[in-house]
């Protein structure tokens, strides 16, 4: 991955972190997963006309000839065609779905960022009606803005010249919600073309209002190839990549950073550095404890209090299941360090996820443990391990077994461990476990292996010196 590549990540994750990022989607997201573009959506309607859909280049009045010369209806009827089955979603979508991002813009007709978003159980606010833009739905994570209409209402779609040209008009508040999130949030373009007149017209308007201000956004643009279309000749191939160059310079002017990409493959790839950069920022931390070994109980309760205290202090996401004997600290240490710096910190950065405690539904406990678990963790991209013992139904202190479940499920999903050895059971069964294949469990991130070292050294009367060098391992995971 190129510097400029990894610059880019590194600048959305923090983009990311501030929960300040939107993702404007056009028809190439789309077309992954079957769907037509626009000029597979109107070759019917060009024939119809007479005419050839490749030698076709302004496809928004190609349609409007077709309403001209016959009707609407055909083109509402290829709408519902195309669109009205729901495809399989790709994995880019699965990714963006996962993250937190708040805000989606589309042009496309499709479900596929909805159906997304539901997957990764989130509650999404679709709007592609302008009533919509007035209401709020209630508990929700994502708003998604169809500018261009929704499947379900092809006669109302945006698709011909007289609909771009009625739109300032029809539908100003679609364009004051973009323009105001254009100026707040950080933009990434995938699948979109820079061709819709729409757009132009917003980022036109902003350029000339707020150019003095204006935030960088971010779009994929593949480079042409020899022997593409359009590329067919060398002659060919200099003339795309000079036009090419000449559109960057243009979105430049608008404030939106070309990402140059060989194959649209990439884009996963990227996606995926994206995620799991995003995922180390947040921590889980797992641990159980009715004794605390070599600690006395007010002296764990601290450590876990400071524990917890300075991973938010250093600006990172905590998640925990509010393991007994363990919870309460890790709420209460994380909570005072956001009320410390109320204008730094947030409480967003603590994610309680108690388990439940008896069967109410068909599901019995261990299945709805599993299930639970595997969601919490897959929020992570670290795992710290503390203590790790519990009661047994005899009333004996034994080891947890959800402790190790939990080690399992973090290495199957390519967590980086940070047992503590020092506070005994189930944490220095781990840390035995993992010293035996340091480079497994740490591969990708080596540099961090001395530094795991050095904290096995430490005993229970070394607390400051444990949190340091815990915090000292997860930046170094995060460099």
């Amino acid at each position: 991955m190129n510097k400029e590549l990894g610059a880019f990540i590194t600048d959305f994750v923090k983009d990311l972190a501030s929960n300040n990022v939107a993702i404007f989607a056009g028809a190439g997201l789309s077309k992954a997963t079957g769907y037509v573009d626009w000029p597979g959506l109107l070759t019917d309607i060009a024939e119809e006309l007479g005419l050839q859909i490749d030698k076709e280049t302004d496809l928004i009045s190609l349609a409007q000839y077709h309403v001209n010369e016959k009707s609407r209806a055909k083109l509402n009827k290829r709408i519902l065609e195309e669109f009205v089955e729901e495809n399989e979603l790709t994995e880019n979508h699965r990714i963006l779905a996962r993250l937190p991002i708040s805000t989606y813009w589309t042009t496309n007709y499709d479900n596929l960022i909805e159906n997304a978003l539901k997957e990764a159980n989130k509650r999404a606010d679709v709007k592609y009606e302008v009533e919509q833009i007035f209401n709020t739905r209630p508990k929700r994570d994502a708003v998604v803005y169809k500018m261009h209409g929704d499947v379900s209402l092809p006669a109302r779609a945006i698709l011909t010249k007289q609909d771009y040209e009625k739109y300032p008009m029809t539908h100003e508040p679609f364009l004051s919600a973009l323009t105001g999130d254009l100026t707040t949030k950080t933009f990434l373009f995938i699948g979109f073309s820079f061709t819709d007149p729409n757009l132009d017209y917003v980022l036109g308007r902003i350029h000339a209002k707020y150019h003095i201000y204006g935030r960088d956004h971010y779009c994929f643009i593949k480079r042409p190839k020899l022997g593409e279309k359009g590329s067919e000749t060398e002659a060919d191939l200099e003339y795309s990549l000079r036009k090419q160059q000449l559109m960057i310079g243009e979105l430049k002017r608008y404030g939106i950073q070309a990402l140059l990409i060989d194959q649209y493959t990439e884009i996963t790839d990227i996606l995926e550095e994206i995620a799991n950069r995003f995922r180390k920022r947040t921590i889980f931390i797992s641990g159980s404890a009715e004794e605390y070994a070599d600690w006395n109980r007010p002296e764990a309760q601290e450590f876990i209090h400071k524990l917890s205290h300075t991973i938010v202090s250093q600006g990172f996401r905590i998640v925990n299941g509010f393991g007994w004997g363990v919870g309460s600290a890790v709420i209460n240490g994380a909570l005072d360090a956001v009320y410390e710096r109320p204008e730094r910190h947030s409480e967003d950065q603590l994610i309680m996820k108690p388990f439940p405690q008896f069967k109410t539904g068909e599901k019995e406990l261990p299945a709805l443990w599993e299930e639970y678990r595997q969601r919490m963790i897959k929020l992570a991209g670290i795992a710290i391990f503390i203590f790790g013992n519990k009661l047994d139904s005899s009333g004996n202190v034994v080891l947890a077994n959800g402790v190790k479940r939990e080690f399992e499920i973090a290495v199957q999903n390519d967590l980086v461990p940070i047992p503590v050895p020092s506070t005994g059971y189930v944490a220095k069964e781990i840390y035995e476990q993992i010293s035996k294949d340091l480079t497994t469990y740490y591969a990708g991130n080596e540099d961090v292996i001395p530094m795991l070292e050095e904290l096995s050294k430490y005993t229970s009367k070394a607390s400051e010196g444990i949190i340091s060098k815990i915090v000292q391992i997860i930046k170094g995971v995060n460099k």
